[in-house]
């Protein structure tokens, strides 16, 4: 594991087990992350989700509410953490469960630490990956709407697959105007091809799919 890649990463561990929280977090520590203990989901509640790629190794029996009740809260809330389940009480259900809802991982204790440590490798990359893309859908989105409402006009056009002339004859200006429009758009977008901007448009939902 590269722990300098892992610098700003964090590691939440749920856990009323105060012995397996100081293990774990001795564990993560070792190969270069930052973790976060509590020993309650509501604890966890409590604290404002840094923004940073994180995981979570969630204890299935918790006081109060359950590890996979908890899985259930944090969706229905719109809180995208990867999760570890973690228990000593494990069945086939319970795993099928916790994986249908998007873990990453169900250990049975005792689990080696190379199996944790490479399911907290994992959900941290799927989370640093759901951050990009979420980056990159932003950045997209304000720069097409850095684009004058003419050319997002004519970007719909273009990558729908009109040719100038249409284009031109559809909005009843000349073809001159519609390469100039076409061009700014192709540089205001840092598209290199029109394939590439067909790509950009069907990531925003904005391509008209029939002329």
């Amino acid at each position: 594991m590269n722990a300098h890649a892992d610098a700003q990463a964090i590691v939440f561990v749920i856990d009323d087990d105060g012995s397996l929280r100081e293990a774990l977090s001795s564990l993560f520590r070792s190969v270069g992350l930052q973790v976060r203990a509590f020993a309650s989901a509501a604890e966890f509640l409590e604290i404002k989700l840094p923004d940073s790629p994180t995981c979570l190794v969630l204890d299935v029996r918790l006081p109060g509410v359950s590890g996979l009740d908890f899985q259930s809260e944090l969706t229905r809330a719109n809180i995208d953490i990867p999760i570890v389940f973690m228990t000593g009480h494990g069945d086939i259900p319970m795993t099928v469960r916790a994986m249908k809802a998007g873990a990453v991982e169900f250990l049975p204790k005792p689990f080696r630490d190379q199996d944790m440590l490479d399911a907290v490798q994992i959900g941290l990359e799927r989370d640093r990956g759901r951050r990009k893309s979420a980056s990159d859908a932003a950045k997209l989105k304000a720069t097409f709407d850095s684009l004058t409402a003419r050319e997002q006009e004519i970007m719909s056009l273009v990558t729908a697959g009109l040719m100038n002339k249409q284009i031109a004859g559809e909005l009843g200006v000349s073809e001159i105007t519609i390469k100039v429009h076409r061009g700014a758009v192709m540089r205001k977008m840092g598209a290199k091809s029109l394939a590439e901007l067909v790509r950009m448009a069907d990531a925003l939902g904005v391509r008209r799919t029939t002329p």
